[in-house]
């Protein structure tokens, strides 16, 4: 007599990637219709004419430290910070006289604000001696900077009019999924797959028009799909009212 053959354990189902949280999102096929991103992004130009990252900043130097600061944490809570910060030191060189210790009151209340604090005051220095003051504008060299990695840079590109960069958070990835616009795991598989189907006149935009409208619209819990412009194009909408996840 064989022995019984031994069952297979059942399949776990797939997760999330860590970076997704409130309603459910749906693995959607790729690439979508052009048509339709064209008209996505037709159709958030037409509200958002003009879209500008909600971090204050009046130069370079506290852009790239308002992004920084930024990470883990609200434009809200960064910009509370930073309303005192950046009227004692908005230079590299008044950073580097406040000092670590003296940078940290100003951004106690961000999270992660020791780390971040190291980070400003290294950063101001490279800024200072390698750079002679000026934060350099191009990739390598911002990815270079401490506490500056490839997101912080995108946005600081982006922002400037330098680079039509895609900085992929968590409301450009969640947004991209339920838009279908893209369906890869990692954030950085996400913006090679945006950039492979956003279309060229939008690409400068993009980045902001998605975050935006991830933050006040397709918000990760109870989206706003009776009341989204772009609702009819997405194919998740259905799903979500149908499961209870949306509103």
């Amino acid at each position: 007599m064989k022995p019984a053959k031994a069952k297979k354990p059942a399949a776990k189902p797939a997760k999330r990637p860590a970076v997704m949280t409130g309603a459910a999102i749906p693995v959607l096929r790729w690439p979508p219709d052009e048509d339709r991103v064209e008209a996505i992004f037709e159709r958030l130009s037409g509200i958002m004419p003009e879209p500008k990252t909600e971090l204050d900043f009046s130069n370079p130097f506290t852009l790239v430290v308002a992004v920084a600061l930024s990470a883990q944490a609200t434009d809200v809570s960064v910009n509370k910070a930073t309303e005192r910060l950046f009227k004692v030191a908005d230079t590299p060189e008044k950073m580097l006289a406040l000092g670590e210790e003296g940078l940290i009151p100003y951004i106690a209340s961000i999270g992660l604000y020791r780390g971040k604090a190291r980070n400003v005051i290294a950063l101001s220095r490279i800024v200072l001696e390698q750079h002679g003051g000026d934060v350099p504008l191009n990739r390598a060299d911002l990815q270079a900077l401490p506490g500056v990695g490839r997101k912080t840079a995108s946005v600081v590109l982006n922002e400037l009019g330098i680079e039509a960069a895609i900085a992929v958070d968590t409301h450009v990835f969640r947004v991209s999924h339920r838009l279908g616009l893209a369906n890869a795991g990692t954030p950085d598989k996400v913006e090679a797959q945006l950039f492979k189907v956003v279309p060229e006149d939008w690409l400068p935009k993009a980045h902001h028009w998605l975050i935006l409208h991830g933050r006040y619209t397709c918000t990760a819990r109870k989206p706003k799909c009776l009341s989204c412009i772009i609702a009819d194009l997405c194919p998740s909408r259905a799903g979500l009212l149908a499961l209870g996840e949306a509103g």
